[in-house]
């Protein structure tokens, strides 16, 4: 009587085809629900829990270490990878990341077919954040290295979760590298880019002028101008004052000295090392060339008196 693969298992001759790869189906549940201690490195990660004839299957198999997995849901024709962090689940049972069981459309009790997967290392992903509240992490490249020690792959199109000074972030998987459905982060080098988070909207840059380059200061408004003797005076007997002449000069001085104002630029504080040659020059008594003979007359005005008396 002669007697295959399948029925020396069956016997319990513990004889597996080496060719054979791993593909079981099991009813999955979320982490939150696995009896004993909480968990939240692995529901905040990419490992699954499966149970202990997996890991004696497994080690009879050619299985590639690590051992990554494709989980898929064939009813609603979806797929992730995942690593494997313990074979401590009750016999028929898997226990999945709550993320993962939303990208896969699972509810609890459902079928999920898994087997053993060989996915290239990764160099690059670009991931995008969901919220913009991503953005209030201090050193999210940090923060993102860190969570990413709790999975061994990466798929593309998932929507992870970690968790960070107890709130929770999704993060959705746009690109990896080398082209392929998923990659394993296992030991390698990982190039991570980041693209805008969901809702970001970029704030209008300032014109690209000159000033705003050496940041030239604005000139002062008229509101800052110095004027002196604004004041009006008070005579002891009560009665008014009227404007004297020396007022008039003064207000016509003082427009001359706020015109004059306007005219000369704000200075510049420049850094240490920069120059700017950007003022007009203009040469040294260049208003005095325009003066003629008729306004040298019109500078005074006045008639001349003698002390001789006339004859």
């Amino acid at each position: 009587m002669q007697y295959g693969y399948d029925e020396f298992e069956q016997f319990g001759f513990g004889l597996h085809n080496p060719n054979r790869g791993f593909v079981e189906m099991y009813r999955c549940y979320p982490v939150i629900m696995m009896q004993g201690n909480e968990r939240q490195n692995v529901n905040f990660g990419g490992k699954i829990i499966l149970p202990p004839s997996a890991l004696a299957k497994l080690a009879s198999l050619n299985i590639v270490y690590p051992m990554l997995f494709e989980l898929r849901n064939n009813v609603k024709q979806r797929h992730s990878h995942a690593g494997v962090l313990e074979f401590i689940a009750e016999e028929g049972r898997v226990y999945l990341p709550h993320w993962m069981m939303q990208t896969l459309l699972l509810e609890e009790g459902d079928l999920i077919e898994i087997k053993n997967a060989s996915l290239p290392l990764g160099s690059y992903v670009k991931i995008q954040p969901q919220t913009v509240d991503f953005l209030d992490i201090s050193d999210p490249k940090a923060v993102l290295e860190n969570a990413l020690r709790n999975f061994s792959t990466l798929t593309q199109g998932d929507i992870i979760q970690i968790n960070y000074n107890n709130k929770i972030y999704e993060i959705l998987v746009l690109e990896v590298k080398p082209l392929n459905n998923g990659i394993s982060i296992v030991e390698t080098d990982l190039e991570v880019d980041f693209a805008p988070p969901v809702g970001y909207v970029e704030k209008p840059q300032p014109k690209n002028t000159m000033a705003n380059k050496i940041k030239i200061e604005e000139p002062s408004i008229e509101s800052q101008k110095w004027s002196a003797f604004r004041g009006s005076g008070q005579r002891l007997n009560g009665k008014a004052v009227k404007a004297s002449s020396s007022a008039t000069s003064n207000s016509s001085a003082n427009s001359s000295i706020d015109n004059l104002n306007e005219n000369i630029p704000a200075p510049l504080n420049l850094p240490f090392g920069k120059l700017f040659f950007g003022y007009k020059v203009v040469p040294f008594g260049e208003k005095k060339q325009g003066i003629t003979d008729d306004d040298s007359a019109s500078l005074f005005p006045g008639e001349g008196q003698t002390l001789r008396p006339p004859r």
